[in-house]
């Protein structure tokens, strides 16, 4: 949902620093598997006991996933490129819930699990969809210029970041937080399925 702004404020940045990190000979596969590394290691510091300490990494971590496609852009945008950084992405916002239960099993394993399958439920529609939008020559460049199709939702890659900060914060709250974004992940996708559903019966006719 806040993506698309966010993008406006962040992107002349990205930008400009990614031309910088070009220049400077590095590759944005390099950048999205940075961004990766840092991401797993605040999911262990996480999972060793220690989340406020884990947003550090956590936050350079996405600022190297925003850096990536600007480095793209400032050379060459490939089509592995856009799949490595989707990949990338999976699983480090698996990896940060896992992570939570871990550090606290006997609390945090049922809403964790909840959360994980609401991912994985979320992810699908989104990536389906982008297949979908291909298929049928759609475009758009809301979220700035990606290799998929990103459809917009109620929550999106800025809310899950927020999230993310917040069950640093307060590691305590883990399972009420996690039930309750883990529900708005699966209204998000079961919208995104709907839409999807009203969008594509439509261009190929009615379905019986």
């Amino acid at each position: 949902m806040l993506d698309a702004r966010m993008r406006t404020l962040i992107d002349p940045v990205l930008n400009t620093v990614g031309r910088t990190l070009a220049a400077w000979g590095l590759t944005a596969n390099g950048v999205t598997l940075i961004g990766l590394a840092l991401g797993l290691i605040a999911a262990a510091t996480i999972a060793l006991g220690a989340p406020l300490l884990a947003l550090i990494p956590l936050l350079f971590s996405r600022i190297a996933d925003g850096l990536d496609g600007a480095v793209a852009r400032a050379t060459q945008k490939t089509d592995f490129g856009g799949y490595l950084d989707i990949a990338c992405d999976f699983l480090f916002y698996g990896a940060i819930p896992m992570a939570f239960v871990w550090a606290d099993p006997a609390n945090n394993a049922v809403a964790g699990a909840w959360l994980l399958t609401s991912f994985y439920f979320n992810g699908t529609s989104f990536l389906g969809y982008a297949i979908l939008a291909e298929k049928h020559g759609m475009e758009t460049t809301a979220q700035g210029s990606k290799s998929l199709y990103y459809s917009n939702g109620l929550l999106e890659g800025t809310e899950t970041i927020v999230f993310f900060v917040l069950i640093c914060l307060f590691a305590d709250a883990f399972a009420p937080l996690a039930w309750i974004f883990g529900s708005l992940c699966f209204l998000t996708g079961t919208l995104r399925v709907y839409a999807a559903r009203q969008i594509f019966t439509k261009q190929e006719g009615p379905t019986p």
